[in-house]
């Protein structure tokens, strides 16, 4: 498991490479990855969209953007958590993903105040038992 607070919100995130949707004779390798937000702040957030950055093995890059996660822009109160599990594929055996996450906090009147950017860690998606390389 991966961790990383930034502005008292707490990101972790469990990568598991999923066998079954793989298939290694066509150069593709799926995994899974749960998420887990957590306000430990004392101010009602929202997580309004996201940003990710996937490097497979190869230092090849793909950016991804949109709003809000799984078609949801949550509203997390102090000290509640947002869970949500989606998938990445890769044409390699191992990666990198990392991003972040654009959250705003809501006031008791309900009016959002401004954005600001918590960090999701950098996590490996790695096969396995397959061959690490250590550079």
């Amino acid at each position: 498991m991966y961790h990383e607070t930034t502005n008292d919100i707490m990101v972790s995130v469990m990568p598991v490479y999923i066998d079954e949707k793989s298939t290694p004779e066509k150069d593709i390798y799926f995994w899974a990855y749960r998420v887990t937000i957590k306000n430990k702040s004392k101010n009602n957030v929202q997580l309004i969209s996201r940003y990710w950055r996937i490097s497979d093995a190869l230092g090849r890059v793909e950016e991804v953007e949109g709003e809000g996660v799984i078609g949801e822009q949550p509203i997390l109160e102090p000290d509640a958590h947002f869970e949500y599990t989606s998938g990445c594929p890769l044409t390699t055996t191992s990666g990198i993903m990392v991003g972040t996450y654009t959250m705003i906090n809501i006031d008791k009147e309900n009016k959002p105040g401004a954005p600001f950017k918590i960090n999701i860690p950098a996590f490996s998606l790695d096969i396995p038992d397959a061959d690490h390389i250590i550079n």
